[in-house]
């Protein structure tokens, strides 16, 4: 895990273009678990994204229904494979997620390896990632339910990093939990405004 790490870490601070498929590349097998974390990073803040957290649910969606399908490489247009990285996510977001996985890693160790990277193990993974994406993507707006499916995604792409099933455990109850959340609290919010009216 440590090699992957560092893999990624060399390829940050070398000249090499910072793209979506050099992100891609530099990842290897882990490369869905990385656009995982990536992309549900910023859902998982508890802050106001003005829809742009949206945006990332939506591709979380397509790319976890890859997983499903049974690819074992990312598919995504050409066109957004070489999109740059972006400053912010480039020197800001992936160094402190690395900072974080280092962490992690402390305290993680591999349990089931062998199994979490079997094939129909990935395609449960890929489902759960997607049901918890849409959840994220149709929590009512504004309102911040988006954040804990997003938190259950983040910790599943970490369980994936870290090969760690006690990890994707966590992930999954923190996913549901967030969704039951939004549901209760939407149904509530539809059945007060239905009173009103």
């Amino acid at each position: 895990m440590t090699k992957f790490i560092t893999q990624l870490e060399l390829w940050l601070k070398s000249s090499q273009p910072k793209t979506i498929a050099g992100l891609l590349v530099v990842s290897q097998e882990k490369s869905f678990a990385v656009l995982f974390l990536v992309l549900m990073a910023l859902p998982a803040l508890p802050l106001p994204t003005g829809g742009l957290s949206h945006v990332f649910e939506a591709i979380t969606v397509l790319v976890a229904l890859e997983l499903v399908a049974g690819r074992t490489t990312v598919w995504l247009p050409q066109r957004w494979l070489q999109l740059p990285l972006g400053k912010n996510l480039e020197e800001r977001t992936l160094p402190y997620l690395i900072r974080k996985i280092r962490w992690l890693e402390k305290y993680s160790r591999p349990r089931l390896a062998s199994l979490m990277t079997g094939r129909h193990y990935l395609r449960l993974v890929g489902l759960i990632v997607a049901a918890l994406s849409i959840g994220a993507f149709l929590s009512p707006p504004f309102s911040g339910l988006d954040t804990l499916p997003s938190m259950g995604v983040v910790a599943i792409a970490l369980a994936l990093i870290l090969e760690d099933s006690a990890l994707f455990i966590v992930g999954c109850l923190i996913g549901a939990l967030g969704v039951f959340i939004s549901v209760s609290l939407g149904s509530a919010a539809v059945g007060l405004l239905k009173g009103l009216f």
